[in-house]
């Protein structure tokens, strides 16, 4: 079994998700699909499809949120001190080209959201900065093309 790493925050939000699906939305589309059944033939009711299919994707994202957890190597970056960029650091970067500065926290892949400053530790900038200490420059090939930063600070919360 390979484990996957996330952060606490990350791992209470895939809880929290799971609880939804099957105390709220499960039974929800039971109670469709029961209420679909009693209008009759089931071959023209487009209700009981869709229910059905809603049925599908909930039982699915379960079993999927089940082995996340499952798998999870739970870190808590709070407890973290390193001299370097690892997995849960905040790190602050300057982009070369632009003189933009942008923070980061490197997370697991399902709680990255680049908008949000939440990196995924296999996005190819994380990749790039992982092991790299404040004041080193980092080049990497992003979708717009050849990227360089420079690692102003990083800090760990």
């Amino acid at each position: 079994m390979s484990t996957q790493p996330m952060t606490l925050n990350g791992k209470m939000l895939l809880e929290a998700e799971l609880k939804e699906l099957t105390q709220v939305e499960r039974p929800k589309v039971i109670l469709a699909i029961e209420e679909a059944r009693s209008h009759g033939d089931l071959s023209e009711n487009a209700d009981y499809d869709a229910a059905k299919e809603r049925q599908g994707f909930i039982e699915s994202r379960i079993a999927d949120l089940k082995g996340k957890l499952a798998e999870a190597q739970v870190v808590d970056p709070s407890r973290l001190k390193s001299e370097t960029v690892i997995f849960g650091a905040h790190v602050k970067l300057l982009d070369c080209e632009s003189e933009d500065e942008l923070t980061y926290q490197i997370v697991g892949e399902d709680e990255s959201d680049v908008r949000n400053g939440k990196l995924s530790v296999f996005s190819p900038l994380a990749r790039s900065i992982i092991g790299k200490k404040k004041g080193d420059s980092v080049e990497f090939q992003s979708p717009k093309g050849e990227k360089e930063y420079e690692i102003l600070n990083l800090y760990f919360e």
